[in-house]
């Protein structure tokens, strides 16, 4: 049997506001195991982000467990978040967060360069490849249209080789058939390449080529009837 590459028990998120705590997320278990492709699906104010950014070590979890390979980060510091994800996870972005005075081959290797790693362009092209867009690789974001400034995002995030690549809202700011494009490229990534998928979205068709649907409401999981959203 598989073990998993992290696991969630009773995992809960407090935010503390003048004058009150909201709890976001609440008592959540989850396994995310390889070659998982997950749908974190809910509507606007369910929980998705904060779940997914606890997940993904980009914040301390209030109360619950957390281990992420095998490590309990649980109540682990700032410092030993950040090291987590520059070791085992990659994120994508509704806004993209390309830099625009960066070439997408420049920035696919910008989180290598703060690794350390030495700058292959060879490689570089071979992930830029992987979401088809080789032959953009000297283009600026600015060049770019919106699928393919999410499509760079996704290279970026594959160059480090993340054990798990979390995407939040990724087609938040695309158009219908980009948004088709992208969620069909995670598809592949995941079928042909192996790689461990999250990705949070309220499309009940996009979330549907997920091979695991997990449906939130109020920061804790339901089932698709409680949840609102129908695939």
């Amino acid at each position: 049997m598989k073990e998993s590459i992290i696991r969630a028990q009773n995992l809960t998120k407090i935010y503390k506001l003048p004058g009150e705590s909201v709890q976001a997320v609440k008592d959540i278990d989850l396994d995310i195991y390889p070659g998982d492709f997950i749908a974190i699906m809910g509507p606007s104010g369910s929980g998705k982000t904060t779940l997914l950014d606890s997940l993904g070590c980009l914040g301390k979890i209030t109360g619950g467990r957390l281990s992420v390979m095998g490590k309990d980060v649980s109540q682990a510091n700032e410092g030993t978040l950040v090291l987590m994800r520059r070791k085992f996870i990659s994120f994508v972005f509704q806004d993209f967060l390309l830099i625009p005075s960066l070439t997408a081959a420049e920035n696919v290797e910008l989180p290598l360069y703060f690794a350390g790693v030495k700058e292959d362009r060879m490689r570089t092209i071979e992930f830029l490849n992987k979401v088809g867009l080789a032959h953009r690789a000297n283009h600026l974001p600015r060049q770019l249209s919106g699928g393919e400034k999410q499509r760079v995002a996704i290279a970026r995030a594959l160059a480090k080789s993340p054990k798990v690549l979390f995407a939040d809202e990724p087609t938040g700011n695309l158009d219908t058939k980009s948004s088709q494009q992208i969620f069909e490229l995670f598809n592949k990534l995941n079928k042909e390449e192996g790689i461990t998928l999250v990705v949070t979205t309220h499309n009940p068709k996009l979330g549907a080529l997920a091979n695991r649907i997990i449906y939130l409401k109020d920061g804790k999981i339901v089932s698709k009837e409680e949840s609102g959203l129908y695939v």
